[in-house]
């Protein structure tokens, strides 16, 4: 009997360690997670997608507009893309990770004023992500923004 208990405790090890390990390492990716934007009025899920990373809004303090309607993209300098809604809009795009807690080669959509920037992502602890925007690739001209993450 406790030859068959180690066998089937043995066994339940190997399966586990022939798991892939992509996922598991797609979710311990310090950037992956919810996180709550400078203004508060935002959560953005930062999730991993071959090989980059992407970040989409999943909650709204205000989702609703004055009239009572989802919030929509109005200020989007496509005026074919001002009816989609907020909710749901995925505005970091394409980052690489770039060194530990640094991610780099991305982009930013502002919904506030419906602009494109270039962006990166940088970790500051655990549970601090600094969001650095610009335009025509100078960083140093550009507004930094510092997400915290959602418990």
């Amino acid at each position: 009997m406790k030859v068959l208990s180690l066998v089937l405790v043995l066994m339940a090890g190997l399966t586990f360690t022939a798991l892939p390990t992509s996922d598991l390492n797609a979710q311990t990716e310090p950037v992956v997670g919810t996180w709550l934007n400078q203004d508060k009025d935002a959560h953005v899920k930062i999730f991993e997608k071959n090989g980059k990373y992407y970040g989409e809004i999943v909650w709204l303090k205000n989702p609703l507009d004055d009239s009572g309607k989802a919030r929509l993209d109005v200020k989007n300098d496509n005026k074919e893309l001002r009816s989609r809604g907020i909710m749901g809009l995925q505005l970091l795009v394409g980052f690489v990770k770039d060194g530990k807690g640094y991610y780099d080669d991305g982009e930013i959509y502002n919904p506030k004023d419906g602009a494109m920037y270039s962006c990166y992502l940088e970790m500051k602890g655990n549970d601090k992500l600094k969001v650095r925007g610009y335009k025509y690739g100078m960083k140093f001209l550009g507004k930094t923004q510092y997400w915290t993450r959602v418990k």
